[in-house]
């Protein structure tokens, strides 16, 4: 080898060696950023941010970072409103080269800090793991007047076409450009990470966009939304007939079960099905074993604190079996009986509490009639739905496009993607069975379970609510269980566990459809005492 071409090679190699920083060298400053354009993206505002500032109302306490607001796919609508894809992007200055997308939730409209915060509660704020982060409202801006979120957007067929699928390659491809201009790189990963709403937004991702994430997280996923809302009505009919009526003669949802009527429920499941994983700890991890029947509690006479009235345990049957029409054909999916029912956020859906109304009740209008059926008449009212008509109508009119229900994701698994879900076993919104029966259905379609362990992963949570909450353990880290998957090929054989409901208690979740069995000798507050097994 000549001599000139020896420190040639060696530059050539040092070169390449340091190309990400050769890259970010050559990239734009965040206030250089304001002025730079590209294209179809409108860029309303780029700043610096000290490390240390404080993000309120969590107080957590950022690293420095770029922070860039934008807007893509801005238009007029049918409707003569302004629409867009408005995010928020946030570039630490020590870049890890990942890119994760945070998904919204509800009806969208706000624009969330992009701090990588979603999804399981254990997870660390994916923007203090060096990660760049973007968030999106969805495709329109809510109206701040209503709680649950403005539906209008329902009557733009563009902005509604955002909000089912389309805002999150939009707002992915204006992320990557910004920051190729910033870092002069693009990232090395990307992952998505969100729950129920959030959660169907990662699984339409995966089902119609699979090359554009490396991995995904979709916890409690409104998966199968139509019939979901189905269900809403469904239930809140059922307990609206059994509950006392006001002076203006409606019903008194939140009195159709007292706490201590849930609590009762509670503690006859956990008596019945708690010890059937080897140990008594107020958790059921084996919901399929666990055979309950409410009518267990039925008071043998008149209704008492220590038992359920006749009117209560029909009541309930009802609801946990799943809505039907006039022919007895069910519309969506029976539900688990859990001890988190429960919890704060099983009532809070449900039944509402004081002068809180049942989240259900207040998010069905508009869900139903501002999107879902787009503003059409007539509308619909969730205590007076029609099983047969309004249940045909809702399918016709969004299933299609809203559901993220389709089983075939051979694409993304050939693309190498990885897929973690998971949800609460006493989610009142989204029943777990039905994700269970989705994970059964997937596994069928994609190969069988060898095949489809290999990429897509379920994990059940016992006693928690939608998204957290509840006499369970919420608190577990599945953003670095799916960094290790997709980066070192490692698969999680089970997630950690933790929660305030057992302060010091440590449970491992395992992919489905293994669950966690006492080994007989340990510490039965250590996870490390219980092994995953079918």
């Amino acid at each position: 080898m000549s001599k000139t071409l020896v420190p040639l090679l060696a530059f050539i190699f040092l070169a390449a060696q340091c190309a990400p920083c050769q890259q970010t060298s050559k990239g734009a400053s965040c206030a250089e950023l304001k002025t730079v354009e590209v294209a179809d993206l409108l860029i309303l505002s780029a700043e610096d941010v000290a490390e240390g500032t404080e993000l309120n109302p969590q107080k957590l306490k950022l690293p420095a970072h770029c922070l860039l607001r934008g807007e893509v796919n801005k238009h007029m609508g049918d409707d003569g409103k302004s629409y867009g894809d408005t995010f928020e992007l946030r570039m630490p200055i020590d870049w890890n080269g990942r890119l994760l997308f945070q998904g919204g939730g509800g009806l969208d409209g706000i624009v969330q800090p992009a701090v990588g915060a979603g999804g399981s509660l254990g997870d660390r704020p994916a923007l203090l793991r060096g990660y760049a982060v973007v968030s999106s409202d969805g495709g329109h801006a809510a109206d701040s007047k209503n709680p649950m979120g403005d539906a209008a957007f329902g009557s733009d067929p563009r902005a509604l076409a955002d909000y089912e699928y389309n805002s999150t390659r939009l707002v992915t491809d204006a992320a990557k450009k910004i920051l190729l201009r910033h870092y002069g790189r693009t990232p090395q990963r990307s992952y998505f990470r969100g729950c129920s709403n959030g959660g169907r937004e990662g699984l339409m991702a995966v089902q119609r966009y699979p090359r554009y994430f490396d991995g995904v997280i979709a916890g409690a996923p409104a998966f199968n939304l139509t019939r979901a809302m189905i269900a809403e009505a469904w239930n809140t009919m059922q307990f609206a007939a059994i509950a006392p009526q006001n002076a203006q003669g409606q019903p008194e949802l939140d009195k159709a079960l007292t706490d201590a009527d849930l609590q009762l429920l509670a503690h006859g499941l956990l008596a019945k099905c708690d010890a059937l994983d080897g140990v008594k700890d107020d958790l059921i991890f084996k919901p399929a074993a666990c055979k309950y029947d409410p009518a267990e509690l039925q008071c043998p006479g008149e209704k008492n604190e220590s038992c359920l009235s006749a009117a209560q345990v029909t009541a309930l049957k009802k609801a946990m079996s799943g809505p039907l029409d006039s022919h007895g054909k069910a519309l969506y999916s029976d539900w688990p009986y859990d001890s988190g029912m429960a919890g704060a956020g099983w009532r809070a859906w449900i039944l509402g509490s004081g002068k809180l109304p049942a989240i259900n009740v207040l998010i069905f209008p508009p869900a139903i009639n501002g999107m879902a059926l787009a503003g059409k008449q007539p509308t619909v009212d969730i205590f007076h739905f029609n099983f047969d008509s309004d249940s045909a109508r809702l399918n016709k009119a969004a299933a299609a496009s809203l559901n993220s229900d389709a089983t075939d994701l051979s694409g993304f698994r050939r693309r190498g993607g990885k897929l973690i879900l998971y949800t609460g076993m006493s989610d009142p919104v989204f029943s777990a069975n039905n994700l269970i029966r989705y994970y059964r259905d997937v596994t069928r379609v994609n190969g069988g379970e060898t095949q489809t362990l290999g990429f897509a992963r379920l994990f059940l949570a016992p006693g928690v609510n939608h998204c957290g909450g509840g006499p369970g353990l919420d608190n577990f880290d599945t953003l670095t269980a799916l960094e290790q998957w997709v980066e070192d090929g490692t698969a999680p054989a089970h997630i950690v566990a933790r929660g305030n409901a057992f302060p010091g208690r440590t449970r491992p979740l395992c992919p489905y459809p293994q669950t966690p069995h006492y080994n007989g000798w340990g510490n039965t507050e250590n996870a490390a005492s219980f092994v995953c097994r079918n």
